[in-house]
């Protein structure tokens, strides 16, 4: 059972994650992930709990998240409602260089559900830093995604096994993996 005032906190959920670049080596998985990201925002909406929209604003013109490029805004699933935080990063962790954990704090959160994209980018990053901030932090795997990608000995994994991996790689140490039926 969740604490009443457990944050939700979207990542990354923007235009720029539909440009066909991320899926040159194959497609996504949890193709769903949307629509599960708006059940759960609505859950938190109607439940009146915290909730936070993190926005990717790259540094770098030639990125599909560049700040003020046409994949900024959010997608229409997850787009905040008037009053909802938006914390702007320009890396990947959603807690560099942003007031996120000082808000956190402030509000006496100490237990945050995370979802969105990529898995194992920003998601990842996010996830271990809040686990190693202390929070106790419960990761969506059904309400993220991530794309295929060669691992380094060159051989390509589809995006099932990337998120498989990372999911992997957190779970237990940074976080507890859970589905989004669990939390809402």
């Amino acid at each position: 059972m969740l604490p009443a005032n457990a944050a939700l906190i979207v990542i990354d959920l923007q235009k720029a994650i539909d440009h066909p670049k991320w899926t040159a080596q194959g497609p996504r998985n949890n193709p769903q992930a949307e629509a599960t990201i708006a059940r759960l925002l609505a859950a938190w909406r109607a439940a009146g709990r915290p909730l936070f929209h993190v926005r990717h604003e790259s540094t770098d013109p030639g990125s599909t998240y560049a700040a003020d490029g046409p994949g900024t805004p959010f997608k229409p699933e997850a787009t905040p409602l008037p009053g909802e935080p938006v914390i702007a990063k320009n890396v990947n962790s959603a807690f560099i260089g942003t007031n996120l954990e000082a808000r956190l704090r402030a509000a006496g959160i100490g237990t945050l559900v995370i979802c969105g994209v990529i898995t194992n980018n920003s998601v990842e990053a996010t996830v271990r830093m809040a686990g190693n901030l202390g929070f106790d932090v419960h990761l969506v795997e059904d309400a993220c995604f991530t794309f295929a990608r060669r691992d380094h000995a060159g051989t390509l994994r589809s995006a099932a096994e990337v998120h498989a991996m990372s999911l992997a790689n957190m779970d237990g140490e940074y976080c507890r993996v859970v589905r989004a039926a669990e939390v809402m």
